[in-house]
């Protein structure tokens, strides 16, 4: 396959992640895969206090928050 081929095929794959994960029943399995997807392709984030990702810890119910905080 060339590389354009490829190309093509991950940037589909990626728009059609993104359209699953928007819709209002997004399922818990769609999540996971594009959980994969972002990390099979080294995405990740770091929580702080004014993203999705910090605001998702401060609703953990843990007694210990590790969380990066933005001041």
């Amino acid at each position: 396959m060339s590389k354009d081929k490829l190309i093509e095929l991950h940037s589909i794959l990626a728009e059609q992640l993104l359209k699953k994960v928007k819709e209002e029943d997004v399922k818990a399995s769609d999540l996971n895969v594009a959980r994969q997807f972002l990390k099979d392709n080294g995405i990740d984030g770091l929580p702080t206090n004014d993203n999705p990702l910090g605001h998702l810890i401060d609703e953990l119910p843990f007694a210990e928050k590790k969380l990066v905080k933005n001041n």
